[in-house]
């Protein structure tokens, strides 16, 4: 047994496991450990009633309600629409299919100050869209979700693309040939196959809408206790150079999302889980 052990460990597809095991766990603690460790030691030194102050003021909370509310309810719309544009460019060929997918990586390339500058114009009042609106997009809270929902579409999509790429066919010929309707076919038999994926890319999209600052600062307004999302407002103490009011905020907002992701990727397990069992 332990020479079998140290034959296949010898033999591995990727030789050097410890060197390597070594330099990545470098990397990591080095780029996200050490950096997030400097942000709770520099908090660490403001008294509980001051840290209280700094993450609990109304202004603060209104801006966390924001953001996270934002984030979430962005994340759900392209959970939603992200699996159908994902489903047409899988299933369906047309003409301007090729153009379709590449637009749907726009948001990944385009800086983030730009897109705010063009979700600005065209949702303004006097814009493209925003003119011919009842309501108000630009300079509200519905900007801030507009901008989040852009952001985050490719997220989705390219996380659920290549496992409906992957989905056998036979299977939702097999439901049709057992009489199930198109809708059953879609949510019992397709739906529980892409169901991790789909939560993955609900994750990705609701991280990355988390920490979204360029795009949405200016369609927001950056109004307080109305449309000032809290990545500002870390901003804004640290040009007022109140370091640790900063870090103690970041530490908030770094703590909720953590325990968000852990609850995300639980139900991600939990989906596998069922798949599997499946």
């Amino acid at each position: 047994m332990p020479f079998s052990r140290a034959l296949l460990r010898r033999h591995t597809v990727l030789p050097g496991f410890d060197l390597a095991f070594g330099f990545a766990l470098l990397y990591v603690c080095l780029l996200v450990l050490v950096p997030l460790s400097a942000a709770f030691l520099k908090t660490a030194t403001l008294s509980w009633d001051a840290f209280v102050a700094a993450t609990m003021s109304p202004r603060v909370v209104a801006s966390y309600r924001l953001t996270f509310g934002a984030s979430l309810a962005a994340a759900l719309v392209n959970a939603v629409f992200g699996l159908l544009v994902a489903w047409v460019l899988v299933r369906y060929r047309f003409p301007g299919r090729r153009l379709v997918d590449a637009l749907v990586d726009l948001p990944f390339a385009l800086p983030t100050a730009v897109a705010g500058i063009a979700l600005t114009a065209i949702y303004a009042q006097n814009g493209a869209i925003g003119q011919w609106l009842p309501f108000k997009v630009a300079f509200t809270p519905v900007g801030v979700f507009v901008a989040l929902v852009f952001i985050g579409l490719p997220f989705v999509v390219r996380t659920v693309q290549p496992v409906l790429e992957d989905v056998n066919r036979e299977f939702e010929e097999a439901a049709a040939t057992l009489g199930a309707t198109r809708w059953q076919t879609v949510t019992q038999v397709v739906l529980p196959i892409v169901m991790p994926a789909l939560l993955t890319g609900f994750a990705l999209a609701f991280a990355r809408a988390l920490g979204e600052y360029g795009s949405v600062i200016f369609i927001a307004g950056n109004m307080p206790m109305v449309s000032e999302i809290t990545p500002l407002i870390i901003i804004t103490k640290l040009e007022q150079y109140d370091y640790a009011g900063a870090t103690a905020v970041a530490v908030v907002m770094l703590t909720v999302s953590f325990v968000l992701l852990l609850v995300i990727n639980a139900l991600q397990a939990w989906a596998r889980k069922r798949q599997g069992g499946v």
